[in-house]
């Protein structure tokens, strides 16, 4: 279903053309030496080495010899993830070699973001014509394999994020799934419908039973030894918010609302492309939250897999209910890690923004593994607090759990404490993520974006070994 680009690094160097990275302290050396012909064109076109700043070179018979692209201050880079990146869609097609005087780190992040760049969501508009793909020759020591895994990992992200409901259901999420565990010898397993109820998944189904589109729990085993990993990702194709109806306003992005879903399958690509030594297992509640007859009602009461009951006082806090039975679930399995990944509370975007994953654990060796992999994969992420004073702001009273409680603060964190109710026994982290990028941005063009992924493949090793 893919609507990307082919993710791939050019085969050698020979017939590459150079990319000239400059630092604004760089240029007077450059202009002086191996830049001199340029200098007049270069001083003609105003070019200061801005960040992503991109000037051709013209060879004596008018074609393009070359490129010279600023590197921008130190201060810009911070500011600017990927600032390389914003050059690549302005090169002609063809073969490139960064030179310049780019450390390891800065060179795997030119590259990364010189493959995520390449992607485009063409699916709706067959008529468009092809972007011209320049391709990059890995810079030596890098691993281009790795890259290469990251890149289309958050491809397959962005494809599913990115796919309308019309044509994003809980069933097609089901194939894409499906064709995820065919792609690598994956072991799936799906129940749909009624037989949620039959299996004890009652919160799944009461969440899902009102759309002509089944829910259902998705279930894939991968890897045969090393430790257990297990991923549970928030499939809600579609939230109109249920009988606790959305404004249009807010119902505008929720196609992107299996976000979570998406995420830990671009990472579970990733994880299988790599051949990593870990059993893992992806779980993905997918469900439609709509309005029907049969809807889920404010102040229902409802069992969950794991006993705990739960009055819904939101019909639109649904997310929670079904990871809850997801991660009831997949402690039953005894893992040795378990991460969630949903696009859960508009809280988080509030505390953080689009651009931070935040995530929560109590697991010291966790939150260090996630920290270094996100400077490793440009990924950030935020550490917050699962706040123990908080725990009776999520206890109505009536029932054990309250789903939407009143309080009418730290919105995210009281969501987070919900979920690590129905969490027992694994070392455990949430993500409570965006999934979108509501601009153009180097590497993440406006619309769906992975978030965390990253991070957590390459924290994978000093995660799974604390």
């Amino acid at each position: 279903m893919t609507s990307t680009l082919s993710f791939a690094f050019a085969d050698q160097a020979a017939a590459a053309k150079p990319l000239h990275v400059l630092r604004p302290e760089d240029c007077a050396a450059f202009l002086s030496g191996p830049g001199a012909t340029w200098a007049g064109w270069l001083a003609a076109t105003g070019f200061e080495a801005a960040l992503g700043d991109l000037r051709l070179l013209p060879a004596a018979d008018g074609s393009v010899s070359g490129a010279v692209v600023g590197f921008g201050t130190a201060q810009a880079r911070r500011r600017l993830r990927f600032g390389l990146a914003k050059a690549v869609s302005s090169l002609p097609a063809g073969d490139w070699q960064l030179t310049g005087n780019l450390d390891p780190a800065e060179q795997t992040e030119a590259a990364l973001g010189w493959l995520l760049q390449a992607y485009r969501f063409d699916r709706y508009r067959p008529g468009r014509k092809p972007a011209s793909l320049a391709r990059l020759v890995c810079p030596e020591g890098l691993d281009a394999a790795r890259l290469i895994a990251m890149a289309e990992g958050e491809a397959l992200t962005r494809d599913l994020i990115n796919t309308p409901a019309q044509d994003m259901d809980p069933a097609e999420l089901e194939s894409a799934f499906l064709a995820l565990a065919a792609d690598f010898g994956a072991e799936p397993d799906v129940i749909r419908g009624d037989e949620l109820l039959q299996k004890n998944f009652p919160m799944i189904h009461a969440v899902g039973r009102a759309s002509p589109r089944a829910p259902r729990l998705l279930d894939l085993r991968w890897g045969s030894g090393g430790p257990k990993l297990t991923l549970v990702g928030k499939g809600v194709c579609f939230d109109t918010g249920g009988l606790n109806l959305k404004p249009s306003s807010g119902m505008n992005l929720m196609k992107k609302d299996m976000g979570g879903a998406a995420t830990v399958m671009g990472l579970a690509r990733m994880i299988m492309t790599l051949e990593l030594g870990v059993q893992m297992r992806v779980l993905v509640p997918a469900v439609e939250n709509v309005v029907s007859g049969n809807a889920l009602k404010p102040k229902d009461i409802l069992t969950s897999r794991k006993g705990l009951t739960v009055e819904v006082n939101d019909t639109d806090a649904e997310g929670r209910l079904i990871l809850a039975d997801a991660l009831a679930y997949a402690c039953e399995g005894a893992p040795d890690v378990l991460v969630s990944m949903a696009t859960l509370t508009g809280a988080a975007r509030v505390a953080v923004g689009p651009d931070l994953a935040p995530y929560y654990t109590d697991d010291a060796g966790i939150a260090a593994a996630l920290e270094a992999g996100a400077k490793a994969g440009f990924d950030p992420v935020w550490r917050m607090p699962f706040h123990d004073p908080y725990e009776s702001v999520i206890e109505p009273g009536i029932a054990d759990l309250d789903n939407a409680p009143g309080f009418g603060f730290a919105g995210s964190i009281t969501a987070a404490l919900f979920l690590r109710r129905f969490v027992e026994g694994p070392r455990y982290a949430h993500f409570d993520i965006y999934g979108h990028s509501p601009s153009d941005q180097p590497a993440r063009p406006k619309g769906a974006v992975g978030q965390g992924a990253r991070a957590i493949l390459q924290g994978l090793s000093q995660m799974m070994s604390v």
